[in-house]
């Protein structure tokens, strides 16, 4: 069965910075990676996606600030956030086309 896992959240205060990155059991080349993030009693937003060929989509809120990224020889996405605000605060998905998602990893954004 495909699985996808997310890692390298963490606490880190306003400004601050983290990579995160989104592993999967197989093969990605082929597919349009999305990272998501839900935050506590709001709906699952889209933060950015890169399709197969490697162009990359950001949603207002992580314009300027984040950069998704591929390497489909090690079958990994990356999103790498600056800048980072308490409203960044969420946990973190990633969604390799229909296949499901990981477990998440959190981001907390906090003095």
């Amino acid at each position: 069965q495909v699985q996808v896992v997310e890692s390298g959240g963490g606490l880190v205060q306003p400004g601050g910075s983290l990579r995160l990155s989104c592993v999967a059991s197989r093969s990605i080349f082929s597919y349009n990676v999305r990272w998501y993030r839900q935050a506590p009693g709001k709906e699952r937003e889209l933060v950015a996606t890169i399709s197969s060929a490697g162009a990359a989509v950001y949603a207002i809120s992580g314009k300027g600030r984040f950069t998704i990224s591929r390497d489909n020889a090690k079958n990994t996405v990356y999103l790498q956030m600056n800048s980072l605000k308490p409203e960044d605060t969420a946990v973190y998905y990633c969604n390799v086309g229909a296949w499901p998602q990981g477990q998440g990893t959190q981001v907390t954004v906090s003095s």
